[in-house]
């Protein structure tokens, strides 16, 4: 294991030096939380692609793998489809709005007054995204080190508070191409064929296992329903995504690098679902789905190999986790705890006669949510449910009055703050009369918001024409501060 703990090490002191570097680039706003807005499409895809895999899409997805066959992939295949669509249909407008979050989105097409409601589901979102990466590392460890589960997320947790905290979107952006690079080589070329060949090929697979566990549909169509609905429309409105589309230097950057990272993510959904079937094969009586990653890993690669594949786990996690941080501290600072004190802040602006320093402030906060984070994830133990009540309420709080902005002119204030609070007062109800994991509160919840959002809209006076004229000067490209709208440098990936 010596050679195995050699390349861990190094990958985890790599992310730091990363974290160093990224601080040098990062003298602006712009820069820490959106990389400049200057990504190049090879350097946007990987990232992309990196953080919507994480330790859920990696160890989750060979466990689905595991209890179902390659219907498993549907889970990791519905996030593909979302980033797909959000490419395809969205992107381009999004980039084009110059903004930081996506609260500041619907402040400027309802005309303000519902950043702070919908800051605050965002916000619990991002950080119960952040928790759920975060506990993932005790897994992780627990293989390598044999390592206690409070150990072992403190010092994931640590380091990747640290070098989110350095550098910003600029230390993540270059730390995920390397984790999307580790991952790619990991566990589809290294962890997927040997995988396979361990199990006796797919003639000694099917004779192995029962026949749904190659029907496509075995998963259930109902839970399929459920996955379109959390993930597919979740990858349409997250903060976490919708930021690293912020960083396209290009409307055209952010569709087509989109489209690529979203098919990427359907071969990756597959593998996770083949590896599992062939840890089936091979371990019929594991006690949990969940270990199906970490026991094939350790049992049947070489040494050094087990170690890369394990780097590529950890990068999964690491990816999702960091771009969760980020998102998380974004939101915090920029549509809660900003508009809570009544500044707009602005770079540049001064303060007492002193020049105010956003990177400095951003910092701080990277650094308060990711102790948080990493207190909230010793404190928990249920990565699924926490997972699930983020994913209900940034659906059935957010899903409709987001899409209902980019897509419905008539759509008001008004009607976007009551689908916001009824949607998200109707999920938690319903999570707690059926249950966090039952399917109700995001059907619901969801269903509740729309017609909210129909039914108030059309009761109350159009938004402000005003408002309208330059919201579509926005989705134009134009009208953003001179700060945002000055011409990107290209980064070549």
């Amino acid at each position: 294991m010596a050679v195995d703990y050699t390349v861990i090490v190094v990958y985890l002191a790599g992310m730091l030096a990363m974290g160093w570097w990224g601080m040098r680039r990062a003298k602006s706003k712009s820069d820490f939380l959106v990389a400049g807005r200057r990504l190049g499409p090879a350097m946007y895809s990987g990232t992309m692609a990196a953080i919507v895999l994480g330790g859920a899409s990696t160890i989750g997805g060979v466990g689905l793998g595991y209890q179902y066959g390659l219907s498993g992939a549907w889970m990791v295949f519905t996030i593909g489809l979302g980033l797909l669509a959000l490419s395809v249909f969205f992107s381009a407008r999004i980039a084009r709005l110059k903004v930081y979050t996506v609260s500041e989105m619907l402040d400027l097409r309802y005309g303000g007054r519902a950043g702070v409601i919908s800051g605050v589901v965002m916000w619990a979102y991002t950080l119960m995204l952040a928790v759920t990466s975060t506990i993932a590392y005790a897994t992780i460890f627990d293989v390598l080190f044999d390592m206690n589960r409070t150990l072992a997320i403190i010092i994931g947790g640590s380091i990747v508070v640290a070098y989110s905290t350095l550098g910003g979107m600029w230390s993540i952006t270059i730390t995920d191409m390397v984790q999307f690079v580790v991952k790619t080589v990991g566990v589809l070329l290294l962890l997927l064929p040997i995988a396979v060949v361990k199990a006796g090929g797919f003639s000694e697979m099917k004779a192995k296992l029962p026949t749904e566990y190659f029907d496509p549909l075995g998963i259930g169509g109902e839970t399929i329903f459920t996955y379109v609905l959390i993930y597919t429309f979740g990858m349409l409105i997250g903060q976490d995504i919708w930021q690293r589309v912020f960083t396209a230097r290009s409307d055209k950057t952010a569709k087509w690098g989109g489209t690529v990272a979203g098919t990427y993510c359907l071969v990756y959904a597959l593998a996770g679902a083949v590896i599992g079937t062939a840890a089936k094969a091979m371990y019929p009586t594991l006690p949990s789905a969940d270990t199906a990653f970490a026991t094939i890993v350790k049992d049947e690669l070489p040494v050094g190999v087990r170690g890369l594949v394990l780097a590529a786990a950890l990068a999964a996690v690491m990816s999702t986790s960091s771009g969760a941080l980020i998102a998380c501290a974004t939101v915090a600072n920029n549509d809660i705890w900003t508009k809570l004190r009544g500044a707009v802040r602005r770079d540049g602006e001064v303060r007492d006669g002193e020049p105010h320093d956003e990177v400095k402030g951003n910092r701080v906060f990277i650094l308060v949510m990711g102790v948080a984070v990493i207190c909230t994830a010793i404190a928990l133990n249920n990565v699924v449910e926490a997972l699930t009540v983020a994913y209900n309420l940034l659906v059935g709080g957010l899903l409709v009055p987001i899409l209902g902005g980019l897509l419905w002119k008539r759509g008001t204030v008004h009607g976007a703050l009551a689908s916001v609070v009824v949607g998200g007062l109707a999920v938690i109800g319903l999570m707690a009369t059926y249950g966090i994991l039952a399917n109700e509160p995001v059907y619901y919840g969801l269903l509740s918001s729309l017609v909210a959002y129909v039914i108030v809209s059309l009761a109350t006076p159009a938004t402000d024409p005003a408002v309208l004229a330059a919201w579509r000067e926005r989705l134009a490209g134009r009208g953003a501060d001179a700060e945002a709208t000055a011409e990107p440098t290209a980064v070549v990936a």
